[in-house]
């Protein structure tokens, strides 16, 4: 291997314990030791953590030197004779241990203590020795239990905190014997400002800091490796698992989190064994009026429904669809699919519409997502999926996050971000609501809502006005680059910065960082797509990132942050009513006939309705019937009033989830299915990283995996599907996906997690695309220009406040999961909206008030939290809530190009309540 300039690696050969091992440069004595099987006691020092040296039971001799060295801090010369087991190392060793066992006295919070285990290894089983006086336990945060009894400073709780999290809660206060861990100022950790991401509890060796509750006290059943269920990041984990439940959960070093986890990711999973789960099938009662009347009650399903067979729901499931197809056609039925299942799934779910319904009126929320950052992606470039990894921050030199909130939306891929700003790079931050993520940016750009095309296309302005573009990479990679300078003529920073609210010359300023650097990246988010000029704003991005070449190389790139678990690869499998199965259009020709061919049936040929216009045609009467598979649309649909009107209209809905969800109470049939931990499948991250989802848990009752759900009713529908397992599906995938076609599933059992495209079984995958051309049909990028356009409902004097919906670090999408996971409730258990401190007070209320929240299309009552993060005349609210429900307020109006909903910007009044 050669470093840059040629510069030749040369391993360093030593000693260790009179055997010959090499030491690559960087590498201390205690890595080496580890790799060559030599067990040295450590307890301060952790893969991953900067070492610190403090804890000493490392500590090795080295010939020639008086004094002993700690291993984990030392690295090793060339010609060095290190002795970790000499008796001068070894009385060492022993001493340190046995005086950390007595600092932490007979408790034992940890099975799995590594003192203890290091202590055995020297049978030590009492300390001669005393211990501190620590503080009492403390129980306050849900999460996360405090004994610092057990606590022996090694510090790794805090250089979790600070360096791989980068939250800087813990500290260690005091001298001396005084010492002690504190969180912020001494607070308890509960009223700290403690995220809850659990890294701390991940490094403690002793048990001072454990999961809360005492879960971990009891060893595992079984550990079974698989991937998160909540955001696009994709983190690995394992489930530890007793008596049939999952009792706590563990980062594994996988590729998109290196160990690293979110509060969702390791205390989000209890929501499989809550009381409300559906453990049999439903029809609903004669009688009982749909919709969210007294009589739906979520924690009793027999008020409005009764069990049946498994053979008589799918039965009357697929009867239904059958009745509506005999008598409207195909064009009368829709299914909404998942982005929080399978790849699998999404595949089969697709398809049973395509081929069973002879429809294509198939979406997912993926066209609530990023519909518009996609539909600029591949008008652009040619491609909807990410260009880089998140872990290419690593070798950018200037990082751009827009419109989006990563620490609470992608936090494991935010402490990346917050890792590359304190190694030196150019972080910028531009939001209309500042989050966390801006304490670390470099530039914070808080622009006025609904400005971001003002906002980008002044920078785009600047880039050309200061000669900062890459005119060969202009030249030879893209085309019509001079549509976009002729219609930024008019944008300079100075026109701009009363429109977007950032002074001239800071916009000038952040667009030469970017246009100067060699190595820049742009991450974006639904404060991006979500606005019905959502595709303008990503055609800006797109601009911005070709003219300055800064894409298809290492450290570059556009990245629109995927808000699902499997949002991509959903989309992927075909799950959206344009496309086939890797983009392949449905109103191609050459495409429509190899699926049909494929496929065995005849396929429609039409591009078929959105999320949005399937609610529209549902209340318009010409969508009678739909398949609802693990989705909530009475919750995440824009205008909730005109979406739950449109569903109480259908004739028949099935649906297929975990729980009755507001969606149920307008359901005809609710089949019971499988929760994440239940089911094995693949699923693809914001990476393009094709990743292994394996069951833990068998599904509760009659509860069955989704897969076999959509194969029953496929089969009452009268196509003949024999899929033994999911792996047969999964191969039938790579057969249609060329993007796929070099994965196996051998291979995803052995390494857990691919990248595509991947063109065979021994190529690694492209974690970075377009290094040579974009796949276009003339193989270049085009530039489009984009002009203002401005929201579809602008404040006014009845309505003087802006609404940004959004969501919090604790729940997810709907709530339908989160809400019911024990320690994410405790932490964020009601309806909440936050709001500036001065509205707050020129409302004359406080934190803690409630205030009614009203829109042209509804209203809803919630408490109102002060944020100074907002600008004035505007609020923020989490959709998450069914009891003050967001979607009742927002707009659904259209991005004519991406059709996604503008949830990102509407007018609202508040008012007191008496």
């Amino acid at each position: 291997m050669n470093r840059p300039g040629n510069q030749q690696v040369v391993p360093i050969s030593f000693l260790l314990d009179g055997r010959s091992v090499t030491a690559q440069p960087q590498e201390t004595i205690l890595q080496v030791a580890q790799k060559s099987g030599v067990d040295i006691p450590h307890l301060c020092y952790s893969e991953g953590l900067r070492a610190d040296g403090n804890c000493r039971a490392c500590m090795v001799e080295i010939e020639g030197e008086r004094v002993l060295a700690p291993a984990c801090c030392r690295q090793p010369t060339e010609g060095m004779n290190v002795q970790s087991t000499s008796d001068k190392a070894l009385r060492s060793q022993s001493l340190v241990l046995e005086l950390l066992k007595g600092e932490v006295g007979p408790a034992r919070h940890s099975p799995v203590s590594e003192l203890e285990y290091w202590c055995e290894s020297r049978g030590l089983s009492e300390s001669r020795f005393g211990g501190r006086t620590q503080p009492p336990a403390d129980q306050s945060h849900p999460a996360i239990a405090v004994n610092l009894e057990s606590c022996i400073q090694c510090t790794r709780c805090l250089r979790a905190c600070r360096e791989v999290q980068v939250n800087d809660v813990i500290g260690l206060a005091y001298r001396g014997a005084r010492a002690e861990i504190v969180f912020d100022l001494g607070d308890g950790l509960g009223e700290s400002s403690c995220v809850g991401c659990g890294e701390c509890v991940q490094a403690c060796p002793t048990g001072a800091l454990m999961p809360s509750g005492n879960v971990a006290q009891e060893s595992d059943d079984t550990t079974v490796d698989s991937v998160c269920p909540y955001c696009g990041v994709g983190c690995l984990l394992t489930y530890h698992i007793k008596d049939k439940q999952i009792k706590y959960v563990t980062g594994r070093d996988g590729p998109a989190n290196h160990g690293r986890l979110c509060v969702k990711g390791r205390y989000g999973f209890d929501y499989v064994s809550h009381p409300d789960r559906i453990t049999q099938p439903l029809i609903r009662r004669d009688g009982v009026a749909k919709g969210l009347t007294d009589q739906f009650d979520p924690t009793d399903p027999l008020k409005s429904f009764r069990p049946v067979s498994w053979d008589e729901a799918l039965d009357f499931a697929a009867q239904g669809f059958k009745t509506i197809l005999s008598e409207n056609g195909p064009n009368a039925l829709a299914g909404l699919g998942s982005a929080k299942g399978s790849n699998e799934e999404a595949y089969l779910f697709q398809k049973l519409v395509r081929t069973g319904f002879s429809s294509n009126h198939v979406d997912h929320c993926t066209r609530l997502c990023h519909a518009s950052s996609v539909a600029a992606l591949l008008e652009g470039i040619g491609s909807g999926a990410v260009s880089n990894q998140v872990a290419d921050v690593e070798q950018a030199e200037v990082i751009i996050v827009i419109g989006a909130n990563p620490t609470e939306n992608h936090p494991v891929a935010a402490t990346f971000m917050k890792n590359a700003a304190q190694k030196g790079a150019t972080l910028i931050v531009m939001d209309p609501r500042r989050n966390q993520l801006a304490r670390h940016a470099t530039h914070y750009l808080q622009f006025r809502p609904d400005t971001d095309v003002a906002l980008l296309n002044a920078m785009i302005h600047t880039i050309i006005d200061e000669d900062l573009v890459d005119k060969q990479f202009i030249a030879d990679r893209t085309t019509d680059f001079d549509l976009v300078r002729e219609n930024v003529k008019d944008f300079s920073p100075e026109h701009m910065a009363e429109i977007c609210g950032i002074d001239a010359e800071e916009i000038r300023c952040v667009a030469r960082a970017y246009g100067q650097s060699r190595r820049a990246m742009i991450f974006w988010g639904m404060g991006i797509s979500q606005h019905v000029h959502g595709t303008d704003n990503a055609r800006c991005l797109i601009a911005l990132s070709m003219m300055t070449g800064n894409i298809g190389r290492p450290g570059t790139g556009l990245h629109p942050l995927r808000g699902q678990n499997n949002v991509q690869g959903a989309s992927d499998a075909g799950l959206i009513p344009m496309m086939f199965p890797d983009y392949r259009r449905v109103d191609d020709p050459e495409a429509s006939a190899w699926f049909s061919n494929y496929w065995g049936v005849e396929l429609d040929t039409a591009p078929g309705l959105t999320v949005v216009e399937i609610t529209d045609a549902a209340l318009s009467g010409q969508i009678k019937g739909m398949y609802i598979m693990g989705e909530n649309p009475a919750m995440s649909d824009p205008d909730l009033n005109h979406s739950r009107a449109a569903l109480a209209k259908l004739e028949h809905l099935v649906l297929q989830d975990l729980f009755l969800t507001e969606t149920a109470a307008f359901a005809d049939v609710v089949l019971p299915a499988s929760a994440f931990p239940e089911k094995t499948g693949t699923f693809s991250n914001t990476d393009r990283r094709v990743q292994m989802g394996r069951q833990a848990l068998d599904p509760p009752g009659d509860a069955r995996q989704d897969l076999w759900i959509i194969q029953q009713i496929a089969k009452r529908l009268g196509l003949e599907w024999h899929y033994a397992d999911v792996r047969e599906v999964f191969n039938e995938m790579r057969d249609a996906m060329p993007s796929i076609s070099g994965l196996t599933w051998e291979r995803l059992e052995i390494e857990h997690s691919v990248t595509y495209p991947c063109e065979g079984e021994s190529d690694p995958g492209q974690s970075v695309v377009f290094e040579e051309s974009f796949p276009t049909a003339s193989g270049r990028g085009r530039f489009v220009p984009a002009g203002l356009r401005w929201a579809d409902e602008r404040p006014d004097q009845d309505y003087p406040f802006v609404l940004i919906t959004g969501r919090q670090l604790e729940h997810w999408h709907t709530g339908a999961m989160t809400r019911r996971a024990t320690v994410l409730d405790a932490i964020e258990p009601e309806a909440v909206f936050y709001i500036h401190p001065d509205d707050l007070n020129a409302l004359a209320m406080k934190d803690g008030d409630l205030v009614k929240i009203s829109s042209r299309r509804g209203e809803i009552i919630a408490p109102c939290r002060s944020d100074d993060g907002l600008q004035p005349k505007s609020i923020f609210i989490p959709f998450c809530y069914q009891e003050a429900a967001a979607n009742l307020l927002t707009n659904a109006a259209l991005d004519p190009v991406g059709k996604i909903a503008e949830v990102k910007y509407c007018a609202v009044n508040l008012a007191a309540t008496k």
